[in-house]
């Protein structure tokens, strides 16, 4: 079976948008060499295969912090919460 992938610039924003709200910015992390462009790519493809963009979509909507940690069942928490470690 085929898995069906979400709209690339839906999900390219998304991935952006969950990672401002727990503080991080993907560019940065990319120039300062702690994340790749692979692993960025990689971060929106498996947004792209998620179940849960509505659910998503509405935790983005009620942060008005920084977030500690990814909305429930995010596909990308892990590295995510790596990237949110000190450096």
């Amino acid at each position: 079976m085929t898995q069906t992938l979400g709209d690339p610039a839906r999900h390219f924003w998304m991935t952006r948008s969950v990672a401002r709200v727990m503080g991080l910015n993907l560019s940065e992390e990319m120039h300062m060499g702690r994340l790749d462009p692979a692993q960025y790519a990689q971060m929106v493809t498996c947004c792209r295969g998620c179940a849960l963009v509505e659910a998503c979509e509405g935790w983005l909507g009620s942060q008005t912090g920084i977030a500690s940690l990814p909305p429930p069942g995010c596909r990308n928490a892990a590295l995510l919460s790596q990237l949110k470690r000190p450096h």
